[in-house]
């Protein structure tokens, strides 16, 4: 086995690049089940493809997934939005935290693997990718400072809820800018006092030309951000009062356009929990 794998080929490898915590990367993938094959996808994405095509995988170290209720999808905003296409499109987003500086080793990883998985009638055909993207990490900003999980402990920390909300800048000159107000001004005040404990922002890569021929070349690579936010408390139950009008305070500061603003709760791995509430 050791010739056929090259084993020794690990220890070697081991030895070498960066291994820090940080997630210097992400993979954010927002996917919308066919219709009739809910409990099929969502069976072969925990008992199989979260793992073969993603745990498993070098420097890939953290993942969570989680899922939109129709009763969630109704809270999104704004209707039309360039993301998803109708805004309530996307029933469960997974997230992946890839070991900065890794992506290049990654990326070769991931789309070997997933030819393979293809090749060997392990991909659930039945989808639609409505957002997915790798990522780069742009900034973690904290409700309580230096206190509580960090952003490389988020997806294994027990939050009750995730909000995707991504936000095209003007222009490409404007991006960073509109970072450094998401930074400096716009997060902490939206954070102070509420029930999420971080956001993440990232900003999305091109997927490589050698990528799977169902997921599609990725949008507003020079101009979006794309930003989780971390709930301690149920999305449902500080929705109102908390992650309203996102849309309008970022367009009173002319830096760019909220496309998507999107609730969501983990799934329960292992159960179909949720699945008879998709539709």
């Amino acid at each position: 086995m050791s010739d056929e794998t090259r084993s020794d080929t690990y220890a070697e490898l081991a030895a070498l690049g960066p291994y820090g915590v940080h997630p210097g990367h992400a993979l954010i993938t927002m996917v919308e089940p066919h219709p009739g094959h809910e409990y099929a996808y969502n069976r072969w994405y925990e008992d199989d493809h979260y793992y073969a095509g993603a745990m498993a995988m070098p420097w890939m170290f953290a993942g969570r997934r989680w899922v939109a209720t129709r009763e969630l999808r109704e809270l999104r905003y704004p209707e039309a939005s360039a993301v998803a296409q109708p805004v309530t499109a996307g029933c469960y987003l997974s997230t992946y935290w890839v070991t900065d500086g890794r992506y290049d080793d990654h990326m070769k990883w991931t789309v070997g693997i997933n030819k393979r998985l293809n090749r060997d009638g392990r991909v659930h055909q039945a989808r639609t990718h409505v957002f997915t993207a790798f990522q780069d990490h742009e900034a973690t900003v904290y409700r309580d400072g230096a206190a509580g999980p960090r952003d490389f402990h988020a997806l294994d920390h027990p939050y009750r809820g995730l909000v995707l909300e991504v936000i095209d800048a003007e222009g490409a000159g404007a991006r960073g800018e509109l970072l450094e107000w998401l930074r400096s001004r716009h997060l902490p005040k939206r954070l102070a006092g509420s029930p999420a404990a971080m956001v993440t922002v990232f900003r999305p890569t091109p997927l490589p030309g050698d990528r799977m021929s169902y997921v599609k070349q990725v949008e507003g690579v020079d101009t979006r951000l794309t930003l989780l936010w971390f709930l301690q408390e149920d999305p449902r139950e500080c929705w109102n009062e908390h992650f309203t009008g996102l849309d309008a305070a970022v367009a009173e500061s002319g830096l760019g356009r909220v496309e998507l603003v999107a609730p969501f709760i983990p799934t329960v791995p292992g159960t179909d929990l949720y699945v008879d509430q998709l539709r």
